[in-house]
C-alpha cells in the first residue's frame, strides 16, 4: 500500500485496484515527473530501516538538503536554517555536529529521527510511517511514536502507520485497516476493531496476541502460511485458505469491495458470519 501511494511499486509485478485520492487528486496512474512532484512534497515516508534507507556516503546535512533541493517549497537561501530547524524539531541534540556526521555514526534512534526530519522537510500533507519502531528498544519506540504524533498534530498532517505490533495500533491509531496478502479485509475505528472484530483474520490475529488474560493458556497459532504471489487469487478471500474447516467458503468468488456491517465498520466477504474457532465449536459456539 505504501509503495502504491508513493508510486514506488513495480506495475509489472503489482496489481492495484481501487482509488487513491490525495487532495482530491487521483494518484494511481501517475508516473514520471507527475509522481515525483508528489513524492517528498505532498507525501513523506519514514522507512522501516534508516540504516539502509539513508545514503551511507553522504553526511546527514547533505541528505536533508537534497530533499529540500528536489522541490521548491523552500528557497535555497533558507536551506541551512531549515535543516537545523528540522533536526531540532525531531529532538536531535547538537544539530551543528550531527549535520556533519554519517549515518553509521548515529544510534538507531537518532537515525530514525533523521528519517523523520527528511520525511517532513517539505511540510507534506501525508506522512507514511513503515514500521518506524522496528529494532528499537521499548523506550526509544515510545519516543519515536510520540514524536510522530506530535508532528501530526502540529502540522495537521495525515499519518498512515504500517505496523504488525497490535500494541502500537491500540495506542496510537484512530482508524485501523487490516490487510492480509495485499487484501484489505477489515476497517473500523480502533475501539470497534479491538472490541468487536469480525473478519476471520482479524479475530485470529487478536487471539494469537499475548495478553494478561491468556498468559496461563496456550497461544492460538494461525494454521498454514502466507501464500506466494503465484498462488494469489484476488477474487477470493485469501485468508480462508488457512482455515481448514472453511474450505467451501475459501472457494467462493467475492467482491473486492468491503461491506459496511455497521457505522464505519467494513468487512471483506461474508465468511465472518460463519467463522468459529475449533474450540468454540466444541463449546457450542461460545464467542
Amino acid at each position: 500500500m505504501a509503495t502504491a501511494v508513493m508510486g514506488l511499486h513495480n506495475p509489472n509485478q503489482t496489481q492495484i485496484t481501487g482509488s487513491i485520492l490525495l487532495d482530491e487528486e487521483e494518484v494511481i496512474g501517475k508516473t514520471g515527473d507527475s509522481m515525483a512532484s508528489i513524492r517528498g512534497s505532498k507525501v513523506g515516508m519514514i522507512f522501516q530501516n534508516p540504516l539502509t534507507a539513508l545514503n551511507p556516503l553522504m553526511k546527514i546535512g547533505q541528505q536533508i538538503k537534497e530533499m529540500l533541493a528536489v522541490h521548491d517549497v523552500y528557497p535555497e537561501n533558507q536551506y541551512e536554517s531549515r535543516i537545523f530547524q528540522l533536526l531540532e524539531q525531531v529532538g536531535i541534540p547538537n544539530p551543528k555536529r550531527v549535520v556533519n556526521q554519517f549515518p553509521h555514526q548515529l544510534s538507531g534512534g537518532m537515525r530514525q529521527r533523521v528519517m523523520i526530519a527528511i520525511a517532513i522537510a517539505n511540510d507534506p500533507d501525508l506522512i507514511i510511517a513503515d514500521e518506524p519502531t522496528t529494532a528499537l528498544d521499548v523506550t526509544i519506540q515510545a519516543q519515536i511514536l510520540d514524536l510522530i504524533l506530535e508532528i501530526q498534530k502540529k502540522k495537521n498532517a495525515g499519518v498512515i502507520l504500517i505496523t504488525h505490533d497490535l500494541g502500537v495500533v491500540a495506542e496510537v491509531a484512530d482508524t485501523v485497516a487490516v490487510m492480509y496478502a495485499g487484501q484489505l479485509v477489515e476497517k473500523a475505528s480502533v475501539e470497534e476493531l479491538f472490541q468487536n472484530p469480525k473478519h476471520p483474520y482479524t479475530r485470529s490475529l487478536l487471539r494469537s496476541n499475548p495478553s494478561a488474560e491468556t498468559v496461563s493458556d496456550d497461544l492460538y497459532v494461525i494454521p498454514g502460511s502466507v501464500p506466494s504471489l503465484s498462488e494469489i487469487e484476488y477474487d477470493k478471500d485469501l485468508f480462508l485458505a488457512r482455515v481448514p474447516w472453511m474450505k467451501e467458503e475459501a472457494q467462493k468468488v467475492i467482491s473486492e469491495k468491503m461491506t459496511e456491517i455497521s457505522s464505519n465498520h467494513f468487512v471483506r466477504g461474508q465468511a465472518w458470519k460463519k467463522f468459529e474457532f475449533p474450540d468454540q465449536k466444541l463449546k457450542g459456539g461460545k464467542k
